[in-house]
């Protein structure tokens, strides 16, 4: 059985795709259903939930509509945690690709740039480069990228020290090849597997953080995202539950989506995990 197939036979993986499948349609239509954007009034202020037809979650405190500013909520939230991540990746499997392939005096230095790295509390760092950069969604993507690739890179960094001296990887070195030829066609390609479970997590992690920190008025002023639902809503949360109720469900949901996707692609790519599953 394929791994592709033992992922589509995992329960975890099901749920979790669904999940976020139907954030990401929401985030894609979003603009095509609700083309009048989230900010405009749409009905009175603190309009309950099913109250009124066309308005199942309410409104806010400004009149607008708590389902619309959902929807382009997952646009913001989509967006900086795939981006981010994708930073994070760049740099981490850089680092660590070429920390655990030369060894020696480039690994020491590297492993303990990293390392300072991880001494700094990562939210609390993030937080200082939105606030330096301005908040904007490209200065959110840059912050949680650069304070997420220290796990990246020790992961990377394993993997190369110990592929670095396998048979094929020398019978490569025999024949002439680059160091850059092995690293990228050879010893890069056995180590994805872990990574891409990782990533999945840090698609979750970075979710969380760009919601805290709209959450503490530092997201961008010129995008509507589920932190910024949460952390306008707390003032009314006592007469109006249902402003930070539904945003919180929907970033536990994603989160738990992610979640169950990373775990299933562990169970699939994880090598004696697979052994098992097939016996």
């Amino acid at each position: 059985m394929t791994a592709f197939k033992r992922f589509l036979r995992n329960p975890k993986a099901i749920i979790g795709m669904v999940i976020l499948l139907a954030a990401t349609i929401a985030a894609v239509l979003a603009p095509v259903i609700f083309p009048q954007g989230p900010w405009p009034m749409a009905n009175r202020p603190f309009l309950p939930p099913m109250e009124q037809p066309g308005f199942p979650l309410g409104t806010d405190m400004m009149g607008r509509d708590i389902m619309v500013a959902i929807a382009y909520g997952a646009q913001v939230s989509l967006l900086v945690g795939l981006s981010s991540t994708l930073v994070a990746l760049l740099v981490g499997i850089l680092l660590g690709a070429l920390a655990g392939f030369y060894g020696g005096i480039v690994d020491d230095v590297l492993m303990r740039v990293t390392e300072f790295f991880q001494t700094i509390p990562t939210f609390v760092f993030a937080l200082l480069l939105v606030a330096i950069l301005s908040p904007s969604i490209q200065s959110i993507i840059l912050a949680i990228g650069i304070v997420s690739w220290p796990p990246v890179a020790r992961l990377v960094r394993s993997e190369f020290a110990a592929l670095r001296n396998r048979e094929f990887v020398k019978a490569a070195m025999v024949l002439g090849r680059s160091n850059r030829q092995i690293i990228l066609s050879e010893i890069l390609p056995n180590t994805m597997s872990p990574v891409i479970a990782l990533a999945s997590l840090m698609v979750a992690t970075a979710i969380l953080t760009e919601a805290a920190i709209s959450f503490l008025g530092l997201g961008d002023p010129n995008r509507m995202s589920w932190g910024y639902m949460i952390g306008a809503s707390r003032t009314v949360i006592r007469q109006a539950w249902w402003m930070s109720f539904f945003p919180g469900v929907v970033i536990l949901l994603v989160v738990l989506a992610l979640n169950l996707v990373g775990e299933a692609l562990n169970d699939v790519l994880n090598p004696r995990l697979a052994r098992k599953g097939r016996q």
